[in-house]
């Protein structure tokens, strides 16, 4: 009895062809979730790229932990917008998305409120889709790290850039409707 019902959550939670929605990627500087330093922003409409961005972002702390992952510095970004600076940009591209797509989703999520939190503001009520589970549903694919994800469908990445890592979360969505 338990079965029919998982399967049921499962088929409303997968994300139908030709909704709008946004591939999301953050890279953080510190263990804060507060802290991106970089956001990348993949708009799908119709099954299509419509428009890809690229924000480096000025956390609230210089002290940065993790250049060594995604190479991004304090004097990278010491000069650059804060995320309430950018949230306007960053809110019109998420603007009329049915879903925000991302690669362990509980990850990017968890970032998105806490900068729109530390920022003051609202954050989007827009449900998450998380590529590692799509995966998994999809292709039953394990191990789910991005790089393997794209390694199996041929998809090209530079791991821990974010707009690399957010258009092949789009990519993936992409596919998996095309199943």
């Amino acid at each position: 009895m338990g079965r029919p019902k998982l399967a049921a959550a499962r088929a409303k939670a997968a994300p139908l062809p030709n909704q709008t929605f946004v591939a999301i990627d953050f890279e953080t500087a510190d263990y804060g979730s507060d802290s991106a330093c970089a956001v990348g922003l993949v708009r799908v409409e119709g099954g299509k790229i419509v428009r890809k961005r690229h924000h480096f972002i000025r956390p609230p702390r210089p002290d940065f932990k993790f250049t060594y992952i995604h190479g991004i510095s304090w004097e990278d970004v010491r000069g650059k917008p804060t995320f309430s600076e950018l949230w306007p940009d960053i809110e019109q591209d998420l603007r009329g998305a049915d879903f925000l797509a991302a690669h362990n989703s509980r990850f990017d999520e968890g970032v998105l409120k806490a900068c729109c939190a530390a920022a003051g503001l609202e954050a989007p009520a827009t449900p998450f889709v998380c590529t590692v589970r799509l995966a998994r549903e999809t292709w039953q694919l394990y191990p789910t790290k991005l790089p393997d994800v794209c390694r199996f469908l041929g998809l090209s990445l530079n791991h821990h850039e974010a707009l690399s890592d957010a258009e092949a979360c789009a990519r993936i969505v992409i596919l998996s409707q095309k199943r």
